[in-house]
């Protein structure tokens, strides 16, 4: 009896912190201000005392980063998986993944945006994120010069930070303006910018 005691022990606050995370993300999703949301409602909608979520989270903000980071991390190991000899139809198809991604978490990507004009916590964390898809851009850059395939004049900084930050705001301006049935299209296009702009490669 002891050991089945324990084990719902350790079960209980994995599920209710899972629980918290996923109202969150509904009420999200349903188009909440995360600035309007409290944290009784949150509570309140995952099914928990408001003394369980501060027994797993600080704060709201400390909330929307894990729910950012789970959003960044997933997104971030598709595009470090995509290597330019795959070639341009592949980084559609995996930029069209991204953008799935970020539809799914479209209520938490809105958030960051909102938080993020008056919370330097939040602007610096989502700059850090940012910052590992620039470091990884660099290095596939880097590599395809070194191979010769991109010229040796383009300024590997300027142009990751480029593609990148633009690319995240041509994608956060797509996910929260445009339909899904969109994506595809909106994908190739932004495939093509980083495959005949940044890389260089001929038409």
């Amino acid at each position: 009896m002891a050991s089945i005691t324990r084990r719902r022990a350790v079960s209980r606050p994995a599920s209710a912190e899972a629980e918290i995370l996923a109202a969150t993300r509904r009420i999200l999703t349903e188009g909440a201000s995360f600035t309007d949301l409290g944290v009784q409602q949150i509570s309140t909608a995952a099914g928990v005392a408001r003394s369980t979520f501060y027994a797993h989270f600080r704060d709201k903000t400390d909330l929307l980063l894990r729910l950012a980071t789970e959003m960044l991390s997933t997104s971030f190991d598709v595009a470090s998986s995509w290597e330019p000899t795959e070639g341009v139809d592949k980084a559609a198809e995996d930029f069209l993944r991204i953008l799935g991604i970020y539809r799914e978490h479209a209520g938490v990507l809105r958030a960051i945006g909102e938080v993020a004009t008056y919370d330097q916590t939040v602007r610096d964390f989502w700059s850090q994120g940012l910052a590992r898809f620039t470091e990884r851009t660099i290095e596939a850059l880097r590599v395809e010069q070194a191979a010769g395939r991109t010229p040796a004049d383009i300024d590997l900084v300027s142009a990751a930070r480029v593609i990148v930050v633009g690319g995240e705001r041509a994608i956060f301006d797509h996910i929260t303006s445009a339909p899904p049935a969109d994506d595809a299209t909106f994908a190739r296009e932004l495939a093509r910018t980083w495959w005949y702009g940044v890389y260089r490669r001929p038409a």
